[in-house]
């Protein structure tokens, strides 16, 4: 069975990488791993881990009710998100990554780095975007 990874984080273009995952998950009757990293580490605010948590499994209810398997993955290894979704893409040895992107200056870049070009980068398999 093929292995589908989806970067989370809430934002719209991570909601649109979702719906791609289904789609390709329906596809090639791959199983989904959606994952969403917290960069702070395991210093993280409970609270905000916890919302995370609940909203993951909203997610997987709805994969699952629709007939696709699902992990879901909440990351607090105090690597970069980037550095999570490949670390975790070679663990499983997944067939392809999904990400969303959006849309940052050239100074956010530089400051803050860029999630999906580390994993354009520096992933083993496929990595599709969408925004």
């Amino acid at each position: 069975m093929q292995k589908i990874i989806v970067g989370f984080d809430g934002s719209d273009p991570s909601k649109e990488a979702l719906k791609l995952g289904k789609e390709h998950a329906r596809a090639f009757a791959a199983a989904v791993y959606i994952l969403s990293s917290m960069e702070a580490g395991p210093d993280k605010p409970f609270k905000e881990v916890k919302t995370t948590e609940e909203a993951l499994e909203k997610i997987k209810q709805q994969f699952e009710s629709e007939g696709i398997g699902c992990e879901t993955h909440v990351l607090i290894t105090g690597l970069t998100p980037g550095e999570d979704l490949v670390q975790h893409s070679n663990e499983i040895q997944a067939d392809e990554i999904i990400v969303g992107v959006t849309k940052r200056s050239k100074l956010d870049k530089l400051i803050f780095g860029s999630t999906v070009q580390y994993v354009i980068l520096n992933a083993s398999c496929p990595v599709v975007t969408v925004k």
